[in-house]
């Protein structure tokens, strides 16, 4: 079997550098899979190429220029993982181009309209290329339901999935993160909630949530496809509901402080100060800590007809916490390397993993993880 030449867009980023470590330096990948590093800054690109094992190359590459799936076929590129968001604002050229090319393709996305309109915007594009294309590879909604699954597995229906996601204030940060989260700040937000759907602000009103081994935090509702894909998918009665807990109080509430003024219309569009608050957060750093964590909440009723709730942890200590998002299509790709088939054409990757598959990396960074029968 020929390697896998698999190049990451947005290689040398903050996600992007950590799928390109991971692929490299996985001995059973050595024969499966080649890399390039790809990103606008050849330099860059290639200064990773070289710390990394096994004829790894750095190439430039800017993703939104003309004529992408002529350079993928002649690169022999056969898999795309596209870490260059924000995705919020981004069409589906990359997944087009990788279709025309030949290639699977992989994707970090998060964005809400991004990842639920994906599959029936490229699919007919894979099917007949006979690819796969997975999209939001992520920690939503692939590792999200992962746990769904495994907490609920049996059960006769769900009422209520609660999702928190709780960064460490030091574990490194990308503008394009923080411009994505700045997108919907203030913006209201389809929740279902109470059996139907109802709108809620992004970032605005904090709640506290309370984790196994982390302190408790205060919480605010963001936009991710979750709350679109999972209502459905799960039949869930009353409730889907996540939210995002900065581990700095203060900066919890600046960000209820920027709803209010896009709110109030004085400030429409927030993503104009992801570069500005990207070089000032490190102010907060001092006040914050390494470990980092997520809580998924589930409640129904299990295959006995018992009422349940449940709950599942991790902690991520060492300010390792950016690795959990990068897992998804790590995982993914070694499948394909590796020759495993994988559904044709195009999907959100809700389901593809299960919890299962996520513990060995989960034990390479020393995370810890508990599932909780809450009263």
């Amino acid at each position: 079997m020929n390697p896998l030449t698999t190049l990451v867009l947005g290689g040398y980023g903050n996600f992007g550098a950590r799928i390109c470590r991971a692929l490299a330096g996985d001995p059973a990948q050595h024969h499966g899979m080649s890399l390039l590093v790809a990103g606008r800054n050849a330099s860059r690109a290639q200064a990773l190429a070289t710390t990394l094992h096994h004829g790894a190359l750095g190439v430039a590459l800017d993703h939104q220029a003309p004529g992408l799936a002529r350079t993928l076929r002649e690169w022999g590129v056969g898999l795309v993982i596209h870490t260059a968001g924000p995705f919020q604002a981004q069409a589906y050229a990359v997944a087009q181009a990788a279709a025309e090319a030949g290639a699977h393709y992989i994707d970090l996305a998060d964005g809400r309209r991004f990842v639920c309109d994906f599959p029936a915007a490229v699919h007919g594009a894979f099917v007949t290329a006979q690819r796969t294309a997975i999209t939001g590879a992520s920690t939503v909604p692939a590792l999200s339901s992962a746990v769904i699954d495994h907490l609920c597995a049996g059960w006769q229906h769900i009422d209520s999935i609660d999702i928190c996601i709780a960064p460490a204030q030091r574990a490194p940060r990308g503008q394009a993160t923080l411009a994505a989260v700045l997108s919907y700040c203030g913006a209201p937000i389809p929740v279902w909630e109470g059996g139907q759907w109802q709108h809620r602000r992004g970032w605005a009103e904090p709640v506290p949530i309370q984790f196994e081994r982390l302190q408790p935090r205060l919480a605010a509702v963001c936009d991710i496809p979750d709350l679109e894909l999972f209502p459905a998918r799960y039949q869930v009665r009353d409730r889907v509901v996540f939210r995002a807990a900065l581990e700095v109080g203060l900066a919890q509430r600046s960000f209820a402080a920027i709803a209010a003024l896009r709110h109030w219309g004085v400030l429409p569009h927030p993503e104009r100060l992801a570069g500005l608050m990207h070089r000032a957060g490190g102010v907060f750093d001092r006040l914050g800590t390494p470990l980092g964590g997520m809580v998924v909440r589930v409640a129904g009723v299990d295959a006995t007809g018992t009422a349940r709730r449940r709950a599942w942890h991790i902690a991520a200590d060492n300010d390792h916490g950016p690795e959990i998002p990068c897992m998804a299509a790590i995982l993914l790709a070694r499948r394909l390397a590796g020759g495993s088939a994988l559904p044709l054409g195009a999907h959100t990757s809700t389901s593809l993993l299960t919890l299962e598959a996520f513990a060995p990396e989960f034990a390479r960074w020393d995370m810890v993880t508990d599932v909780v029968e809450e009263a």
